[in-house]
């Protein structure tokens, strides 16, 4: 049986932007990570661990943190999808009204 045409429409739940800001963080964290671990072992040696052990922990580590807080970022920011809030952000962003007062026209005619 075909799925009718506008189900299961109102986007990714929250789980799944928590995963995939998850994903995110972590790569952007593994990447910044070898990119430290890096600098750090060409700087002070690689230590009683070795090259590959030592940048593993820093790319890991930072990947690790990287991608906790920004699953939990993209989360905390999409919880609130309210009608009440939508309407309030809606207020806020449109242009304000502006309106000549009466004093003010009166006296360019004369």
């Amino acid at each position: 049986m075909p799925v009718p045409v506008g189900a299961h429409m109102g986007g990714p739940s929250t789980f799944d932007k928590l995963k995939m800001g998850a994903m995110m963080g972590g790569t952007v964290g593994v990447i910044i990570g070898f990119i430290f671990g890096s600098v750090n072992i060409m700087r002070y040696g690689a230590g009683p661990n070795g090259v590959m052990r030592s940048l593993g922990q820093y790319m890991l580590g930072s990947g690790a943190t990287f991608g906790f807080f920004m699953g939990i970022g993209s989360t905390i920011r999409t919880e609130t999808t309210s009608q009440q809030a939508m309407e309030a952000f809606a207020r806020a962003q449109r242009r304000p009204i502006m309106m000549q007062s009466q004093a003010y026209r009166q006296s360019r005619k004369e």
